[in-house]
């Protein structure tokens, strides 16, 4: 699969089938965070990922098959599938403990934080070069991370932190999915991320020497999980093929008021004003950049 995007200009139904594209991502991010505290009260965070990875894998088998996309998955770049996964597993991990320590709202705008994390890493892993817009977009992202953190000692607590960690482990992601896509398809990167992650998840869930088997009650809950962690991408790399990310980045920010609602009728958690706001500068900084490089593109 090649991710191209398309010009400004493009045609308003192109705009719309990105859109709705855009809102599946939104659904499927909110569904696995509802999902993750659903089971996190039975199961501990790498037997989730571990039980996601096995859902995922299972998806992603039977639709290579299905689609005819099976010899698309290579083995040419073990070195960068291994780096590209051990991040997101990390990151995931710590969103998953994260979103059972804070308020939803709170996590999903940290979150935010992980294309400022790309902007500060990219000219060492990437060798692009950080501009001025580049620079300025990252101080500004990151004085939405101390709106929305506050930091000092009563408001600073392990959530905060994995939550804030989390995004630099999705930025590594994001960063080694670059140069995978260079040569490798979405089928093979999905394929070795669940894979591995299965792995990766066996191991660390049966360090203790106890990995807990699903209830009847949870089961249906991983199998959201896994689902909606493969909806998520998909439907986000679908919108990017068809709009511009300044086009579609505005819809990804749904998820922040979104979350925040069903936090406060599911959970009872309060809606943060300053969370709120902090995510608000954090998505401006992140537009401002993507305004610019779609500009200075085109």
């Amino acid at each position: 699969m090649t991710l191209t995007v398309t010009p400004p200009g493009t045609d308003p139904r192109a705009v719309l089938r990105a859109g709705l594209w855009m809102l599946g991502a939104v659904v499927s991010f909110s569904s696995m965070a509802v999902a993750g505290r659903a089971v996190s009260f039975e199961l501990d965070t790498f037997e989730i990922m571990m039980y996601r990875s096995i859902v995922g894998f299972v998806l992603v088998i039977c639709v290579a098959r299905l689609t005819g996309h099976s010899r698309s998955i290579t083995t040419r770049s073990p070195g960068l599938h291994l780096i590209r996964n051990l991040s997101h597993f990390t990151g995931q991990n710590l969103w998953f403990y994260a979103i059972t320590m804070i308020p939803l709202a709170q996590v999903f705008a940290l979150e935010f934080t992980s294309p400022l994390w790309v902007l500060v890493l990219s000219p060492l892993v990437l060798g692009e070069r950080m501009t001025r817009v580049r620079a300025l977009a990252a101080v500004i992202g990151f004085t939405g991370i101390l709106i929305v953190a506050r930091p000092s000692p009563e408001t600073i607590n392990a959530g905060t932190l994995a939550a804030a960690a989390a995004a630099i482990g999705f930025a590594g992601s994001i960063l080694a999915t670059k140069r995978l896509t260079r040569t490798e398809t979405l089928t093979c990167i999905l394929f070795w991320m669940t894979l591995t992650q299965i792995v990766f998840g066996l191991i660390c869930a049966g360090l203790d020497g106890d990995i807990a088997l699903p209830s009847p009650a949870s089961a249906p809950w991983l199998i959201v999980i896994g689902c909606a962690g493969l909806m998520a991408h998909v439907c986000l790399t679908t919108a990017l093929s068809i709009a511009p990310a300044t086009v579609i980045t505005p819809v990804d920010f749904l998820r922040l008021p979104l979350i925040a609602v069903i936090g406060l009728m599911v959970y009872g958690e309060a809606i943060d004003a300053f969370t709120l706001l902090g995510a608000a500068v954090i998505f401006g900084a992140n537009y401002l950049n993507l305004w610019f490089e779609t500009r200075k593109r085109y």
